[in-house]
């Protein structure tokens, strides 16, 4: 029996997802890779349509669905072209604001998550620093309680919607002495004195988002906007990347998944020493071989997300550390998968692969990040090695 976890509801959710990368975001990619940033109005667009949120609950603007609904979103994004528009959207749904929605007050919901789900405030993820990415634990920014406020000092680089956002879900150590123990979540607005874009990041891929390195100088916030417990930040945050990294796996599978097939397509027109290059012994074995493997990374994928719905949105428990040795394999393994795929591509594509005006190169620059965002595949190995006890 084939695996298939969609409803009508997922489906219906699906075409919308599809409609809206396709026909409103896929004209502009070209552009918007140009100009190096996507306007802000596409945060709008998507939270008018309900696809920001529709992972989260009725209550604060969202849909009420479940996971998969999140699965549907980052498998149809990336039809509009550009990974960087993908990847500042998934931001804002599924990176910077899950962990408001789990154990923020209902007054921090208000006036971070429901502008967040409509569009109207754009969202950042503040963890790496320049001396700490991976290394979560060894961040440095500090938050010192002063009465009622905390003082925030330090900076955050790789920011991810950062040159833009209203706010940041800031990691900070709010005990500097106590390691990872000492981390909490801060809520930080972008409009208060004391905080400042340092500059914005020149990558090699994703161009249509913004990355932003971030500059904290007794920045002040009122005590209010600590997410949950002081301390308990990096259980937190542990439990929050999960989602993170689920969902750049589907989006990751899916967009190997639509190159793949455009670049087979291309095989087919393209005539070398008599035929059509697909015919070629050598490359229809190697592009089952890459097929084969998608569909090995999907299966993977699946299962973990599955574990995943079923402990976060059936269950409601905390996840378990099976959970996330599936999730950890899964974010290793697909980025493999999906780094052979677009390199396979270039090669296949040959000069024409290597020329910045061909779609080929984009996708190959833009596929390198997986292996380093969101927990780099050398952690992700590590990790599932721990939990098996190697």
């Amino acid at each position: 029996m084939v695996f298939n976890p969609f409803t009508e509801e997922h489906e219906l959710f699906r075409q919308q997802v599809r409609n809206f990368a396709e026909k409103e975001l896929a004209p502009h990619a070209d552009a918007w890779e140009e100009a190096e940033l996507f306007p802000n109005e596409v945060f709008k667009w998507a939270g008018d349509r309900g696809i920001i949120g529709a992972h989260f609950s009725e209550e604060f603007g969202g849909g009420g669905g479940d996971f998969w609904m999140s699965v549907v979103k980052a498998e149809e994004l990336p039809r509009n072209n550009a990974a960087g528009v993908t990847m500042g959207l998934l931001v804002q749904s599924d990176m910077a604001t899950p962990v408001i929605h789990d154990i923020g007050t209902r007054e921090q919901k208000e006036e971070f998550l429901r502008p967040a789900i409509a569009g109207d405030r754009i969202a950042a993820l503040g963890v790496s620093e320049p001396g700490a990415g991976s290394d979560v634990a060894g961040l440095r920014t500090t938050a010192r309680l002063v009465g009622d406020e905390y003082i925030i000092n330090g900076s955050k680089t790789y920011i991810t919607n950062g040159t833009r956002a209203s706010f940041v879900t800031c990691m900070v150590k709010t005990n500097p002495d106590a390691g990872a123990r000492g981390i909490s979540i801060i809520l930080v607005p972008t409009d208060v004195a004391g905080f400042s874009v340092s500059r914005k990041l020149k990558k090699a891929g994703n161009w249509s988002s913004d990355t932003a390195e971030l500059f904290f100088e007794d920045v002040r916030v009122p005590k209010r906007y600590l997410l949950g417990q002081e301390g308990m930040g990096f259980i937190y945050l542990m439990q929050n990347f999960q989602s993170e990294r689920l969902v750049g796996c589907v989006s990751a599978i899916s967009g190997s998944k639509l190159a793949l097939d455009r670049t087979v397509a291309w095989g087919r027109e393209r005539q070398a020493f008599g035929k059509p290059l697909i015919k070629r012994e050598y490359w229809q074995q190697k592009f089952v071989e890459l097929y084969t493997k998608l569909e090995a990374a999907q299966a993977l994928t699946y299962k973990a997300v599955d574990a995943y719905n079923d402990e976060k949105y059936v269950k409601k428990t905390m996840l378990s550390m099976e959970t996330t040795k599936l999730v950890s394999m899964a974010k290793a393994y697909v980025g493999d998968v999906n780094a052979e795929i677009m390199d396979q591509r270039v090669q296949f594509h040959g000069g024409m692969g290597y020329l910045e005006e061909m779609w080929v190169a984009r996708a190959w620059r833009d596929a390198r990040l997986l292996r380093i965002g969101g927990g780099a595949t050398e952690v992700m190995r590590y990790t599932t090695a721990k939990i098996m006890g190697l």
